[in-house]
């Protein structure tokens, strides 16, 4: 089972770009880590058939109204866990762990940070990033293969534009 986790999309249509809807057409599920931003987006999502999402603190009320704060799925026996605001830095993890631990999961993916990670412990957490507006890294989302119990994983570049602080810092590596 190939899973697609992504996160702060923050689409103001209702037309996921085609850059990203070809990306995710080649996956079973799309993990979504909240904020879409407006509900026409959060039903584009939802009309792929393949959407298990959160609620983000950027999206409008309806959506807040229609989806859960955190949520739990199972696929091939692996335990997924998702929430929006997991944590407010990369730098320490250590309470998304015990957010991982106390929903009993063994993958936690998260958003709101809008930088990637994917960390191993005990339990397996995932910040996909951003595949549209990414901080401190370019776009972005996080590929999850579960195939007999076991679990690998792959950040996936989106084409896109990265944050302006990336942009900038290559075009001083550049000598521009």
């Amino acid at each position: 089972m190939r899973i697609i986790a992504i996160s702060d999309t923050h689409i103001e249509t209702g037309k996921i770009p085609e850059y990203l809807a070809d990306v995710i057409a080649d996956y079973d599920i799309i993990a979504h880590a909240g904020d879409f931003t407006s509900y026409e987006c959060y039903k584009a999502f939802e009309a792929t058939g393949k959407l298990k999402a959160v609620h983000g603190n950027a999206d409008e009320a309806l959506i807040k109204r229609e989806l859960p704060a955190k949520i739990t799925f199972e696929v091939g026996g692996i335990k997924i866990g998702i929430v929006h605001e997991g944590a407010l830095s990369l730098n320490d993890t250590t309470a998304l762990r015990y957010l991982a631990l106390e929903m009993e999961v063994d993958i936690l993916v998260f958003g709101h940070l809008h930088r990637p990670l994917i960390e191993k412990s005990d339990v397996l957490l995932i910040c996909p990033g951003s595949p549209t507006k990414p901080r401190m890294s370019d776009p972005c989302a996080v590929e999850i293969d579960i195939d007999n119990g076991n679990v690998s994983t792959r950040m996936i570049e989106i084409v896109g534009q990265s944050c302006d602080y990336i942009e900038y810092s290559r075009k001083l590596a550049e000598g521009d």
